[in-house]
């Protein structure tokens, strides 16, 4: 049995969760979302929480047991309190700025790198150097957060470029001069 596919999901008292056969639909406070979850797993809901159980004991089920249960409680956590990833700008003259909710991106390029958000996703910049990504949906979250690390991903030299809030960048030595 999957350690992570047999524990319930509590469902919090502002969000509403309806079942359809693999399609889970969560609404909350936050929006709405939903997800079908792969074959092999069924979702039933007991008193205040979500169950997630596999259909039978194939290979395939237990390797997607504790996929859905992640799925689903991430779509609970989502409509309910949100998700959001930091990054940090790091470089001399680098900085970021939002125009209307396009996110402006100046780290050394001989133009500025526009970035447009997905469907509910929103970009706060603090202090011109710290880029907060939020909304509803992990997954969305964490690929529009990567997109932006892409544009200009930290380098081992100098540790320059956009990196997520706590990821630590090795460090480089770098040539030595001749004597």
């Amino acid at each position: 049995m999957s350690r992570i596919g047999k524990r319930p999901i509590p469902i919090p008292a502002k969000v509403s969760v309806a079942i359809d056969g693999r399609l889970v639909s969560v609404k909350g406070p936050k929006g709405e979302l939903s997800r079908e979850l792969p074959s092999g797993v069924v979702v039933t809901q007991e008193d205040g929480n979500i169950i997630v159980s596999r259909a039978d004991e194939s290979r395939l089920a237990r390797q997607r047991h504790g996929l859905s249960r992640t799925l689903v409680a991430n779509l609970v956590e989502g409509v309910d309190s949100g998700f959001q990833k930091r990054l940090e700008i790091i470089g001399v003259g680098y900085r970021a700025q939002v125009q209307g909710t396009t996110l402006i991106l100046n780290v050394g390029y001989s133009n500025p790198v526009q970035i447009e958000p997905p469907e509910g996703i929103q970009f706060v910049v603090e202090n011109n150097t710290n880029v907060v990504v939020s909304g509803i949906s992990k997954e969305v979250v964490g690929n529009t957060a990567a997109r932006i690390r892409a544009v200009r991903p930290p380098e081992p030299y100098k540790g320059k470029g956009i990196r997520y809030a706590g990821e630590v960048v090795l460090r480089k030595a770098g040539k030595t001069g001749k004597k």
